[in-house]
């Protein structure tokens, strides 16, 4: 009898309802994260779960199946977003060319990047005061990006001594990271053009200074 009762509720059809409850599931989940992420790029850094459950078309109720509170919903959202950008922020032959080419590949890597990532990165940076999780993704993310850097510029700071290279990749790393090209591109209101061409001056004479 059990045997039977375990056969009828593996049945072709029992099986296709559970796929279709998933698939469900799995697109209602991606419609509030990315409806978290909409509001980001409007401005409101701080969104409701019902701002949330309205821009996305899924119930309230439904909202808090897919996340514990605010916060999950929040870190969840960065997260999926951080996973499509991620490609964004690869340098294709890393380390390899000229000085010239490797610049400006750099800097139109990281604008571009900010270009699709400034909504999202401005909410990590207004949660990461109050929530130790984003904070250490913030930590970790600016690392990486760090020693992007000293991969890419590794043939320049190996001929620098000691104190000059780690000064020198600290001020390249600084005028890569997110919250200076923000300076340049909302504060100032460069172009993304404009910032391009500023960041690739100031790397250049950073780079060559730093091995006269």
């Amino acid at each position: 009898m059990a045997r039977q009762e375990e056969a009828m509720s593996t049945t072709p059809e029992v099986l296709e309802g559970i796929d279709g409850r998933t698939a469900r599931r799995d697109r209602n989940r991606s419609a509030v994260l990315d409806a978290v992420l909409a509001l980001f790029a409007e401005g409101n850094l701080f969104p409701s779960a019902e701002a949330v459950a309205e821009r996305s078309g899924v119930s309230l109720r439904s909202v808090y199946r897919y996340v514990a509170d605010a916060d999950d919903l929040v870190r969840a959202a960065i997260d999926r977003h951080r996973e499509q950008v991620a490609p964004l922020f690869e340098i294709a032959n890393l380390g390899t060319g000229d000085l010239e080419g490797r610049i400006r590949a750099i800097c139109e890597s990281r604008v571009h990047a900010y270009d699709e990532v400034a909504p999202t990165a401005r909410a990590s940076r207004a949660r990461a005061y109050s929530n130790e999780i984003i904070r250490r993704q913030l930590d970790e993310a600016s690392a990486l990006l760090r020693d992007q850097v000293a991969k890419h510029f590794d043939n320049e700071l190996r001929e620098m001594a000691p104190d000059v290279a780690r000064a020198t990749l600290a001020s390249v790393d600084a005028l890569l990271q997110h919250e200076t090209i923000e300076l340049y591109r909302v504060r100032r209101r460069h172009s993304s053009t404009q910032t391009i061409a500023l960041l690739v001056v100031a790397l250049g004479r950073l780079l060559r200074e730093g091995g006269a």
